[in-house]
């Protein structure tokens, strides 16, 4: 069964250098698409159990707004990209230019939610891509899907296969600067939570050289 002492400082340290480079690319991505000059970077990566978790985001109870989506290929599994709705709505409305957006006020304007898909098609690709450059490995995401909702109800939809295997999620931790908003909106922090299945996990040891489980 997949532990929580599998990846070591030096492999979580490889995980948030490739997360880094995902970062930068998603940031220019960003960039082009807001027409103004967006940072990303990626503090720290860290592997949680599954109710560390919930508590990273305020717990199973707390609405939250994410994007999600599986990996295909040599791996497989979940991934989520999940922030705070206040955090989701700011994005949604630098966007749109709507400063009335708000994921607090259903129902959305689809093209809200369509901005805050493609923020998340951006984002998982280009930690995605960085990852599989860096394992050789051809790993593809589906298209992703929106949900806002209590966390616990949305990460329940990655957890059904793998949780009869592991206990524990690798946590990315993102943040997302605009340095044209004022204080309160320049900054923008979520996390990605990656939840690959068994055999995908003892992929990614082997290929970071921890070795097999």
């Amino acid at each position: 069964m997949v532990n929580k002492d599998s990846l070591n400082p030096v492999a979580l340290d490889v995980l948030k250098e490739i997360g880094n480079i995902g970062a930068g690319n998603a940031a220019t991505a960003l960039s082009n698409l807001l027409n103004k000059r967006i940072q990303m970077n990626v503090p720290s990566v860290r592997v949680v159990s599954f109710n560390e978790m919930m508590e990273l985001v305020g717990g199973p109870e707390e609405t939250v707004a994410a994007i999600f989506l599986q990996i295909e290929g040599d791996l497989n599994g979940s991934m989520f990209f999940v922030l705070p709705v206040e955090k989701a709505s700011v994005f949604v409305r630098q966007l749109t230019g709507n400063n009335e957006f708000s994921f607090n006020k259903p129902p959305y304007p689809e093209i809200g939610l369509s901005a805050f898909q493609e923020m998340g098609n951006i984002v998982a690709g280009s930690y995605l891509s960085a990852l599989s450059d860096f394992l050789q490995m051809q790993i593809m995401p589906t298209v992703p899907d929106v949900g806002i909702d209590m966390f616990g109800a949305i990460i329940s939809f990655g957890l059904i296969e793998i949780s009869r295997e592991s206990d524990y999620a690798i946590v990315i931790d993102t943040e997302i600067i605009d340095s044209n908003s004022n204080i309160d909106e320049s900054s923008i922090k979520g996390h990605f939570f990656l939840l690959p299945d068994a055999d995908s996990y003892r992929k990614i040891l082997t290929k970071l050289g921890v070795g097999t489980l």
